[in-house]
């Protein structure tokens, strides 16, 4: 083999290994893109799904906050309808407190209440011997119906007459403007056993809290269509 067909062949080998090795690096390139194309997909997929997972946290947090501000809201809601009901039923109560001063002022009619307000007391006792209170304004009629009070007592309860002493201590008088906040009695009295143990409060201060109680689920349900619990 003389030189011109050596080095020919040696070209061909060349020519041969340079094929192979571009097309070996075809192969590398490929695959090297794949797994670049792949890794780049998971890359991308983990973090879409962080970044969902993470909208998904916070827009459950807004819904939360949502939730709370609503509820806070519909709270305070109830709180000024529960309020405003209060205040209406409260001013109802107020008026009926002023009409009480009314009864005192007719003297016919509420020599009369004081009887029947004693004799209450005095069935209820029961006691052969009471202290009886009552306002200062009102000393004079009690003391006026004192004795026909304790026969229609002993009458109904078929026993002796009581002893009736009247307190030296009154009951507060009327309310007035210059006495709107401290303590006062629209009438009525307040009788005790001597030992004081047994009381029986007739004011009608006293009446008209027992009567608007019992009567609070009617007013409320016929001015708000509901009973309050």
């Amino acid at each position: 083999m003389n030189d011109a067909d050596v080095s020919k062949q040696i070209q061909q080998m060349v020519r041969f290994i340079l094929q192979e090795a571009e097309e070996k690096a075809n192969e590398i390139h490929v695959s090297a893109e794949e797994e670049f194309n792949i890794e780049k997909l998971r890359l991308v997929e983990a973090e879409k799904k962080k970044i969902r997972q993470e909208y998904e946290r916070k827009d459950k947090q807004v819904q939360i906050r949502k939730k709370i501000e609503y509820s806070m809201q519909l709270n305070a809601s109830r709180i000024k309808v529960l309020q405003a009901q209060d205040d209406l039923v409260n001013s109802m109560k107020e008026a009926a407190s002023k009409e009480l001063l009314q009864v005192s002022r007719d003297h016919h009619l509420y020599k009369r209440l004081l009887k029947d307000l004693i004799v209450q007391c005095l069935l209820r006792l029961k006691e052969p011997a009471v202290l009886l209170r009552c306002r200062k304004d009102d000393l004079f009629l009690v003391e006026s119906i004192l004795c026909s009070a304790k026969e229609e007592y002993a009458e109904k309860a078929n026993v002796l007459q009581p002893e009736i002493i009247i307190d030296s201590v009154h009951l507060p008088p009327a309310p007035t403007h210059h006495n709107a906040h401290g303590p006062y009695c629209s009438g009525g009295v307040v009788v005790a056993s001597r030992d004081g143990k047994i009381v029986c409060e007739n004011t009608l201060d006293a009446r008209l809290d027992v009567a608007f109680q019992k009567k609070l689920p009617q007013i409320r349900k016929q001015l708000f269509g509901v009973v309050a619990a």
